[in-house]
């Protein structure tokens, strides 16, 4: 899967995304990523790529045009028809569902906003979908598009150690609409404290049982 990111700071997702197991992935060739830097299409001497927004108010916007530049090189190099996604708080919460919707594409091209935010008409002639991770404000969209493809490369086939770690999670099964059951490893004891028995026996139907009923 390739994930196609318009941002101010590639260096800002490189650095994460060449780490753990995204890295591996990447030179698995399991997911691709490209950068589309706004910056390379700012305007003068100084890369202008914002300005001061109509109407007044504080801060300052993404101007159309060094963004458009960048979307459309991205459009470009990505398979046609490919969704933009547009990373702001103001978007719709992230969710599961989407991830696994997402998950199921050849391509997507995140867009990662800075400063006030981006011109609207960016909005309005490119975006499939916004995208929010919380009801809380980011300096710009570079972490939620860590977050988004993280949660979208461990679906990937091979990605994961085993495919059955992201198949057994609560938030594809919502066990009960609670979140997780508690982990345990070695050792059996630690500071006093034991792994439950159930979890020592290998009676794969009881520990899902226990696992089930210990969902919290």
């Amino acid at each position: 899967m390739e994930f196609h990111i318009v941002t101010l700071f590639p260096e800002m997702l490189e650095s994460t995304l060449k780490t753990s197991i995204l890295g591996r992935a990447q030179k698995e060739k399991k997911i691709r990523v490209y950068y589309y830097n706004i910056r390379d299409f700012g305007k003068g001497k100084y890369k202008q790529v914002d300005d001061l927004p109509y109407g007044g108010g504080a801060g300052m916007v993404l101007m159309p045009d060094p963004l458009t530049q960048a979307i459309e090189k991205a459009k470009k190099s990505a398979p046609a028809r490919t969704s933009v996604i547009y990373l702001t708080a103001a978007g719709k919460r992230l969710k599961q569902t989407a991830i696994e919707r997402w998950s199921k594409k050849k391509a997507i091209i995140l867009i990662c906003g800075h400063y006030e935010g981006i011109d609207q008409r960016i909005i309005d002639l490119f975006v499939d979908e916004e995208v929010s991770i919380g009801d809380f404000v980011l300096t710009g969209g570079e972490l939620p598009a860590l977050v988004l493809i993280d949660a979208v490369s461990r679906l990937l086939p091979g990605v994961l150690g085993s495919d059955l770690s992201h198949q057994e999670e609560s938030f594809s099964k919502v066990l009960k609409r609670k979140k997780e059951y508690p982990h345990y490893t070695r050792p059996e004891v630690f500071r006093g404290l034991s792994v439950p028995e159930v979890l020592l026996s290998g009676h794969h139907a009881e520990i899902a049982k226990w696992r089930k009923e210990h969902c919290r």
